[in-house]
């Protein structure tokens, strides 16, 4: 049976909310993102990042899954154990659309770590405060759950067990400067992107290349709600191939 491979970005959350980094407006102008992002920031001033977190999540507790996630959702539901989905993203919207087989990449923001035993458990939208303490050892060094710039994101491994087992590749919503989706594309026969901007393609060197739709198979260039119905049907008459 034919699967399909899905990596998603900031762009499939954007339309709920969602602050991205790179966007006009976005995170990175209001933040040094080294400062909150990166395991140096989280080294040098544990409160500002902690605080960053915290209020990354009671931003998200309004916030909404949109169409592009329920038609993800709907498709997951329709063919089970045919689409492989790897999100970049954080948040939560895709399993409150109703996914069950999402990937996390980069962690989960409703979570929190412990460094100590690594062990993790959910907190929902409350706030990391200096008095929590691992419901597993007690230990006091706790983290938020999402991967730092500066330190392994060990679900990558999945991206290249993705790409073994799947015949169509699908990227919405990202600028392929955090995973190269050009790289990935080229492993395919059959690939879609969905982004409503040209993004230019950096190769390894620093150089600039074509605009990234040009490496794959099909470009919808819309938002992810936008292109929601037309992404569906694509895979799924893919799927009934």
């Amino acid at each position: 049976m034919r699967k399909v491979m899905i990596i998603s970005g900031a762009g499939l959350s954007a339309q709920s909310g969602i602050s991205t980094f790179r966007d006009h407006d976005g995170l990175w102008e209001h933040y040094d993102v080294m400062q909150v992002c990166s395991t140096q920031g989280w080294e040098q001033d544990r409160a500002l990042v902690t605080a960053f977190y915290n209020a990354r999540r009671r931003d998200l507790q309004d916030k909404q899954p949109n169409k592009a996630h329920l038609s993800l959702a709907a498709l997951e539901q329709a063919y089970p154990g045919r689409i492989i989905h790897l999100t970049q993203n954080v948040d939560n919207l895709l399993a409150r659309a109703g996914c069950q087989e999402v990937v996390n990449l980069h962690g989960t923001l409703t979570d929190l770590r412990c460094e100590a035993c690594a062990h993790v458990w959910d907190i929902g939208y409350e706030a990391q405060n200096e008095e929590d303490v691992c419901p597993r050892c007690e230990s006091h060094s706790i983290r938020h759950n999402v991967v730092m710039f500066g330190e392994s994101a060990p679900e990558y491994r999945r991206i290249y067990e993705a790409i073994a087992q799947c015949e169509l590749f699908v990227a919405i919503g990202t600028s392929g400067q955090v995973i190269d989706i050009v790289t990935i594309a080229r492993e395919f026969e059959h690939s879609l992107l969905i982004n409503p901007k040209r993004e230019e393609y950096v190769t390894a060197f620093g150089s600039f290349e074509q605009n990234i739709d040009m490496f794959f198979e099909r470009f919808i260039q819309k938002k992810a709600v936008e292109a929601a119905d037309e992404m569906s049907d694509i895979i799924t008459r893919f799927l009934r191939h």
